[in-house]
């Protein structure tokens, strides 16, 4: 519920061929205009190579799947799961010893 009273802030983001009128919570604003800026070099990147030999929906779509993929790349990098089980290992390893 928090969520929604947050203060939002209504701007304009250029992206790609199209302007979009939104609503952002104003901490993230920079964070959407970034957003507006990485989708807009990415398809500018595809339809450079690609226009009017793929469709242009083809070209965003490929410029989603590779958006998607840094994505998913960064996720997994930043993945603390294995970390937290090594962790609650070694923790209950050394309890065992120290309680031994």
């Amino acid at each position: 519920m928090a969520e929604g009273n947050k203060e939002k802030l209504h701007i304009r983001l250029h992206v790609y061929d199209m302007d979009i009128s939104v609503a952002v919570p104003v901490e993230e604003e920079a964070l959407y205009r970034e957003a507006a800026i990485l989708i807009t070099n990415t398809l500018n990147s595809y339809a450079s190579v690609f226009m009017g030999h793929r469709s242009e929906k083809e070209i965003m779509y490929m410029a989603l799947i590779e958006i998607a993929l840094r994505f998913e790349k960064e996720a997994k990098r930043n993945d603390t799961k294995p970390y937290r089980d090594i962790l609650v290992k070694l923790t209950s390893e050394i309890e065992g010893v120290v309680k031994g």
